[in-house]
């Protein structure tokens, strides 16, 4: 990047005491910029690449280069390596097709066309009285952050769960991290219901709120922030990308979640969504919790029940599996057809609380 910049520079005739003050920065860290001493901020490259007449996306590449480069250069002989691990993880989320969804099975369709039906009944059946809402609200808030805990290996019970979140009794033999857990997900889901309520639009700031709430009093440090650290998934062949490329990632998830908002059926937006966040995996800890509810917020918004994934052994395995065929083989259909049968089961357990009967 250095190289660019200075002869660019030097062709338009610009001293570096002019182009610091078109940058607003002094001519010292002028320098130090031109010399590869000190960083640009993006900012900064937006405006470099108007000053000097340059192509924006040809500085972030030798910008992004360069961080990479200063990532790797102590581990030269493991740098292909990383690069292609990296190249083949992330493929599906930052390549030509990153913004496309797959062809819808017939079997997929079916499940679609039976979700509606039963969808359009649920929206017919409210309002609900505030005692009834209140009451399904509490069973299926409870029952949501008993089994999205379970999934991540909490061994609170269901009742027990009730017992911490809803009467604040303390499990005796079960530790304060599985207390927290539960209590936690349960101001999550409180302030997922805030955010639909309100009609907030879904954000980087709201997910990073809402992941803060997960870990919060866990691991305090790095609740709500975005991981600096590589990580790994136990018992997943899938590798989560290097650290490097998670804020690039992100920006691309909200971009395709702002494209596809409008066009996407909401159930598939919702697993899109769920499984993308899940695959860049960008916080330390408590991805999985953090990726239902967002799954959640979208079902939420438009209209849906809260689609509960079951912790169980069976359950969890299949979830697993399907998440892995899509990182893996890049193959969405299982986990689709996973998560339009538990929105039809949401909607088919309300029907039945309020008296209805199945489509």
């Amino acid at each position: 990047m250095k190289s660019i910049i200075h002869q660019r520079r030097i062709e338009k005739k610009i001293k570096i005491s002019e182009l610091a003050s078109q940058l607003g920065i002094d001519s010292s860290l002028m320098s130090r910029i031109l010399a590869n001493k000190r960083k640009p901020t993006k900012a900064h490259l937006h405006q470099l690449a108007e000053i000097l007449e340059l192509d924006f996306n040809v500085l972030l590449k030798e910008y992004l280069a360069d961080e990479i480069l200063d990532l790797l250069k102590d581990y030269p002989q493991m740098a292909q390596e990383v690069l292609s691990v990296a190249e083949e993880r992330v493929a599906y989320l930052s390549g030509a097709d990153k913004f496309k969804l797959i062809d819808l099975s017939e079997q997929t369709k079916a499940q679609l066309k039976k979700m509606e039906a039963l969808h359009a009944k649920w929206k017919k059946s409210r309002p609900l009285n505030a005692t009834q809402l209140t009451k399904m609200e509490e069973y299926f808030q409870t029952s949501y952050t008993f089994e999205s805990n379970r999934i991540e290996g909490n061994t609170l019970t269901l009742q027990e769960t009730h017992l911490v979140i809803n009467e604040g009794i303390t499990i005796g033999g079960k530790s304060m991290h599985e207390h927290l857990e539960a209590i936690n997900h349960k101001e999550a889901i409180a302030l997922l219901m805030d955010l639909v309520s309100n009609k907030t639009p879904f954000t980087a700031f709201r997910l990073k709120q809402l992941h803060q709430l997960i870990l919060k009093g866990i691991d305090t440090k790095n609740a709500g922030v975005y991981r600096r650290l590589p990580v790994r998934i136990s018992g997943s062949a899938h590798i989560p990308p290097e650290p490097y490329l998670v804020d690039k990632l992100m920006e691309d998830y909200f971009l395709f979640y702002e494209t596809q908002k409008s066009i996407v059926h909401p159930v598939l937006l919702a697993a899109e969504m769920h499984e993308r966040l899940v695959s860049i995996h960008p916080f330390v800890d408590g991805n999985g919790r953090t990726a239902r509810l967002v799954m959640n917020l979208i079902l939420l918004q438009n209209g849906y029940t809260i689609a509960n994934l079951k912790g169980n052994l069976a359950d969890r395995m299949r979830y697993y599996q399907a998440l892995e065929k899509v990182q893996i083989n890049h193959e969405n259909e299982d986990f689709y057809q996973l998560i339009l049968e538990h929105v039809e089961i949401s909607l088919t357990e309300h029907l039945h609380l309020v008296g209805e009967s199945e489509v």
